[in-house]
């Protein structure tokens, strides 16, 4: 069994070798990326891994992003501190834990109950007390709480979704994996108005986003079922 101090040990280094030396600087970022336990986030058959340099699998045929991509994602969003953020795709709750100690308040979306509950149970565990966690479809985004100074998915997306446009804040920020089973890249948005400017960032490797704009079954040759 690992011991909490090996697990920071371990937390410490990864974010040295696997976040500051691949250009991650923002100071906010690795101070989060130090402060939340991602070994709480992963089952306990894998929290020896938890802070390997990769995904983890985690229930419903989801994972846990790797460390660097969740470094990215939120380094991207630009954060000082005050901004309301809406996440697709809560999974286990780590990339909504970032988020919380970047954002003043977080609306968390996941499609699976088993999951949303789950995230939440942990995030109260911790005392987080600015994320709301909701089951429902996120590729729909949430108008409940709209506009959004930035909005993270953390699932692979046909394209970006039009709602998740619509829900941007002007000067919002918009950050998402792109593709399909052979590949998808990060992409940044930004509103400024009624234009949306957009690049890619780089290649990565996501689940599938599933919803009314998501991939349906079937169009995802990863599918066993």
């Amino acid at each position: 069994m690992v011991k909490p101090a090996a697990f920071k040990d371990q937390r410490k280094k990864m974010v040295h070798e696997q976040i500051f030396l691949r250009g991650i600087r923002d100071e906010r970022v690795l101070r989060a990326m130090l402060e939340v336990p991602r070994h709480l986030f992963v089952p306990k058959k894998l929290q020896n891994r938890a802070y390997h340099d990769g995904a983890l699998q985690i229930a419903k045929q989801q994972t846990i992003s790797q460390p660097y991509i969740v470094a990215r994602m939120s380094e991207l969003l630009r954060l000082g501190g005050g901004e309301t953020v809406l996440e697709i795709g809560t999974g286990s709750g780590y990339q909504a834990a970032i988020l919380s100690k970047l954002a003043g308040k977080v609306y968390t979306l996941e499609l699976h109950q088993q999951l949303a509950d789950g995230a939440a149970e942990i995030l109260a565990r911790l005392g987080i007390q600015n994320v709301r966690v909701i089951c429902a479809d996120g590729s729909c985004g949430w108008p409940q709480a709209a506009p959004y100074d930035a909005i993270l998915v953390a699932a692979a997306a046909p394209k970006v979704a039009a709602p998740w446009l619509e829900q941007l804040k002007n000067g919002g920020r918009l950050t998402l994996p792109v593709g399909g089973p052979q590949g998808q890249y990060l992409q940044y948005w930004e509103r400024q108005g009624n234009r949306y400017d957009h690049e890619d960032i780089v290649s990565v490797s996501f689940v599938p986003l599933r919803g009314k704009y998501g991939w349906k079954k079937g169009e995802w040759d990863r599918d066993t079922k």
